[in-house]
């Protein structure tokens, strides 16, 4: 197959991007190439700004994809502008969307393709299922060959996945972990959450691309492993060699302390904080097979290595600490004041 990956380089997408460049395939990229040295040799490379559609025209001219896959659509302007570069030009157009679209709270914590989009607490998701509905109707109306992919957390070996941390990444809750101090989990801990290693998730997606029973379709992509954040973060710490020190506060007081650009409101109560078991039997008959492999106690192993090998990836962040001691000390106070 002939398959155009639009940006190709990020969390979720260089997985595929690798996986890819190992098989038969005819891979391109289009991105602005800030990442460049880190794609594949046997991969086609495509310069450009995506918004730019004279120039993306110019350099794809008459090429005809198997697909084309959009990492990187996050509104539907942004979609609108591929149906116009793409429409007749592909055989399918893949679409990452999002698992945080799915309605918050759901009816029920059984999440398939078919629960409600509706997410009141994140703009972010509400531009996504906006994404999907436009695809949807021009794949009605006009058969613009579609494919939605919605992946809930997926994680590679560049960042460790968690639920509290600052606008500079994970890095500070890690540093925390490893001085002793306590660091912050939403409510109680005990909410179910699913993190997918970018590897195992390339494998569903790759199963995709070309199969006559993904177009016109919806799709999750995820382990089937669930863990609480308690586990999640006592996993960390172990692949730390420390022990976490967890300390829980109510999502509801993280959203409304928390700096306005840091938007817990979506990533707490739009998505993290809520009780997700996927049901991805939908996937497995599509593509046979199927299995995320990576367990996450492995898959976070590989990340703090990776991490503590890479100092350019150890970024303090201290408006995040500052913010975290004094979140503690005013629900210590609190507590005090009832004693």
């Amino acid at each position: 197959m002939k398959i155009l990956m639009i940006g190709g380089t990020g969390t979720i997408s260089s997985a595929i991007t690798r996986q890819l460049a190992e098989s038969d395939n005819e891979l391109w990229l289009l991105n602005r190439g800030t990442r460049k040295h880190e794609v594949p040799a046997s991969v086609k490379q495509i310069i450009a700004d995506i918004d730019d559609e004279a120039e993306v025209l110019r350099q794809i001219g008459d090429t005809q994809f198997d697909a084309v896959c959009e990492f990187i659509g996050f509104l539907p302007s942004q979609v609108e502008r591929d149906i116009r570069l793409f429409k007749g030009r592909t055989r399918q157009y893949v679409y990452i969307s999002s698992a945080s679209a799915y309605n918050k709270p759901a009816a029920s914590h059984i999440i398939s393709e078919g629960t409600t989009l509706a997410n009141p607490y994140w703009e972010y998701s509400r531009n996504k299922i906006a994404c999907e509905e436009l695809l949807m109707k021009t794949y009605r109306e006009e058969g613009f060959p579609v494919t939605i992919i919605r992946p809930s957390h997926t994680y590679c070996e560049r960042s460790v996945p968690l639920s509290v941390h600052g606008l500079k990444g994970p890095w500070q809750v890690l540093k925390r972990m490893m001085e002793g101090k306590p660091v912050l989990v939403h409510g109680d801990g005990s909410s179910l959450w699913t993190v997918t290693w970018n590897e195992d998730f390339a494998k569903g997606f790759i199963g995709l691309l070309g199969n006559p029973k993904a177009i016109g379709e919806a799709f999750q992509i995820m382990s089937d492993e669930q863990l609480t954040w308690n586990q999640i973060y006592e996993c960390v710490a172990k692949a730390l060699h420390t022990k976490a020190n967890l300390y829980h506060v109510s999502s509801d007081f993280l959203a409304a302390t928390c700096p306005k650009e840091w938007d817990f409101t979506g990533n707490l109560l739009g998505d993290k904080a809520v009780t997700v078991v996927f049901d991805c039997r939908k996937l497995k008959r599509a593509v046979p097979g199927f299995c995320a492999t990576t367990r996450f106690d492995e898959g976070v192993r590989r990340c703090v290595d990776y991490i503590l090998a890479h100092p350019e990836l150890q970024e303090e962040d201290p408006e995040f600490d500052a913010w975290c001691d004094k979140v503690i000390k005013a629900q210590e106070e609190a507590k005090n004041r009832f004693q």
